[in-house]
């Protein structure tokens, strides 16, 4: 194991276990599921990248067809292009969840999501240099660019069967923002990218959170500079979210008190009796130590999740004794 800690990775392959349980899963549900997680991953994507439609908006002018006021029309475009660039991976993922990554794939995607907004570059190569805005990186130059797509398409290959799969689509996409081949569009290409290798090994659609992103942009600086451990545990953290709320989702009714259903309450209330302040419990998220993901702009956890972290520290005294 490289940047994820074995414990971090044994829980979430706890939680996918889980979620495996439960297949078949009905039609219905999983159409819900993936409609839920197509819209925020389009909203939130989009709007790390400076898109001004809400999360609402973004729903009505994906179901709805609806035109926004005061919004612009690349806004409605982009966000109609990447959700149709997600259904492009489920299709994938149905036909084939071995689906080969390739050259020809990553373009594919890119060329998705820029399809409306800049039909000139869709699907090919940059031609020129690049600034990446509010970053010290300079990508490499366009002539360099074809070798290191397929380096990089052979690392995928090569990488997979010895990196746990977060880590896996978590380097692979600081890689592919790191080379930057496209003109527009390299942001939310390696966002789906990271995506479909998540997928292909069982994992719900995975999102960063447009609230986190000066986080996002600050550990893809730090993975740029050789520190590439805080962008795995960012992924890790993003991909526990998406676990938590499928199996949210997934429980039937009649097994909401049972033992293996968590309730998360804010981190305020988690500190109450416990010896840990609120600020401490939200460090020890944000470290990976103690499980949680944030619902909208809060981070939440479990009873039963702090216990467990209680008694791996008692655990570590008493074999240190």
């Amino acid at each position: 194991m490289g940047y994820l800690s074995a414990v971090f990775a044994e829980r979430l392959n706890q939680k996918l276990k889980i979620i495996e349980k439960h297949r078949p899963i009905s039609s219905a549900l999983v159409n819900k599921l993936k409609e839920q997680f197509a819209i925020e991953l389009t909203y939130n994507s989009n709007a790390i990248e400076g898109n001004r439609l809400s999360l609402k908006e973004t729903y009505l002018v994906i179901s709805e067809g609806i035109t926004v006021k005061g919004k612009s029309l690349k806004d409605h475009l982009e966000a109609k292009d990447h959700y149709e660039a997600i259904h492009f991976l489920f299709e994938l993922i149905e036909h084939e969840r071995s689906h080969t990554v390739s050259e020809y794939l990553i373009r594919s995607l890119q060329q998705l999501v820029v399809r409306e907004t800049d039909t000139k570059n869709a699907g090919a190569y940059r031609t020129g240099s690049v600034m990446i805005t509010g970053s010290s990186h300079s990508p490499p130059e366009a002539q360099e660019i074809s070798y290191l797509m397929k380096e990089f398409v052979h690392w995928i290959k090569s990488s997979a069967k010895e990196l746990h799969p977060v880590e896996l689509a978590a380097l692979a996409h600081h890689r592919l923002v790191h080379i930057h081949p496209f003109a527009d569009g390299n942001g939310r290409t390696a966002r789906l990218l990271m995506n479909l290798l998540l997928m292909q090994r069982g994992y719900p659609l995975v999102t960063i959170l447009k609230n986190d992103r000066k986080k996002y942009y600050n550990v893809l600086d730090q993975a740029d500079r050789g520190n590439q451990g805080p962008m795995v545990q960012l992924i890790a953290q993003a991909v526990e979210r998406s676990l938590n709320l499928y199996l949210k989702v997934l429980q039937p009714a009649k097994a909401r008190n049972s033992k293996e259903i968590e309730s998360y309450v804010s981190l305020s209330d988690l500190a109450k009796g416990s010896p840990y302040s609120a600020k401490y419990l939200n460090l020890l998220i944000r470290t990976g130590r103690l499980e949680g993901h944030k619902e909208g702009r809060n981070w939440v956890s479990t009873s039963e999740a702090l216990d467990r972290y209680l008694k791996s520290r008692l655990r570590k005294r008493t074999v240190g004794r």
